[in-house]
């Protein structure tokens, strides 16, 4: 009763959410699209709490910033904003576009995902981002925590060549990315990796372009936490007894428990 409770309102929710704040070509709707911003996206939060950091030099990470922030980044000789999120037309994306535009500033979009593993053309397509980039560059999910921590060990790897343990308290408390929760999917990644690694030497980039399967990851951290293993979108209208479409892409990853477009937690210090 409760699980079906929380569907509900996790539905009802998403509903709102996409009813408005997506469009700010005029005085009212902007404003709609200001709310929005600021409540359903939790921006009011992000005025106190950045969760920027250092991670190389001429690269840093930090949760969804506003005009302000990326004015300040402007200033400080700021060149490229890596966003994490995905281009959705919805309030966040719609302000960032205009501000970077306004502030001269290089706008890239990989986008990944903090509560399912990005298929491997997405990862593929965040490494050669930040091999390109010019710096500094800021990368940013919604909360930073989870996928701009993920993005910020890949990028210490393989571009700077730190080992891996090195690298991984980017993906801790300090940034309020809980790995025991279904946002430890991206620490599942890492440990497929090593536990690859360990068995014969491989370069995490050159896993990633060979061998990775987000399919296969999503399956294995369902078994992990004792869930029901995902199924993907095919195997899911197979299931319904639903009509299949074309053959699905090889990369394809499976569908868990998070729909939702940008999918990450709500945001503050509690969070």
């Amino acid at each position: 009763m409760f699980d079906a409770l929380k569907a509900r309102l996790k539905t009802l929710e998403r509903k709102v959410r996409l009813s408005f704040g997506d469009d700010i070509s005029t005085p009212a709707k902007r404003r709609e699209a200001w709310f929005h911003f600021h409540l359903m996206d939790h921006h009011i939060l992000r005025y106190l709490w950045t969760n920027f950091d250092k991670v190389a030099d001429g690269v840093y990470r930090s949760n969804h910033p506003g005009h302000s922030r990326l004015k300040a980044f402007k200033e400080m000789g700021g060149k490229t904003v890596l966003n994490l999120r995905g281009q959705d037309r919805q309030s966040p994306w719609l302000f960032e576009e205009e501000s970077c535009r306004k502030l001269g500033l290089n706008l890239t979009v990989a986008k990944i995902y903090a509560r399912k593993p990005a298929r491997q053309s997405e990862i593929l397509k965040l490494i050669d981002a930040m091999k390109t980039a010019e710096k500094p560059v800021l990368m940013h999910c919604k909360s930073g925590a989870d996928r701009a921590g993920f993005a910020s060990v890949l990028y210490k790897v393989i571009i700077e060549g730190v080992p891996l343990e090195q690298a991984r308290p980017h993906l801790g408390l300090k940034y309020l990315h809980l790995k025991w929760t279904r946002t430890g999917i991206v620490d599942h990644i890492l440990d497929l990796y090593e536990a690859r690694n360990a068995e014969s030497p491989i370069g995490l980039e050159e896993w990633f372009r060979e061998e990775y399967d987000g399919r296969e990851a999503a399956r294995s951290f369902a078994r992990l936490r004792g869930e029901p293993e995902p199924l993907s979108r095919r195997e899911r209208r197979v299931r319904d007894g639903l009509a299949v479409d074309a053959p699905e892409r090889e990369d394809a990853v499976t569908d868990t428990a998070e729909t939702k477009p940008d999918a990450d937690r709500p945001e503050g210090p509690h969070a």
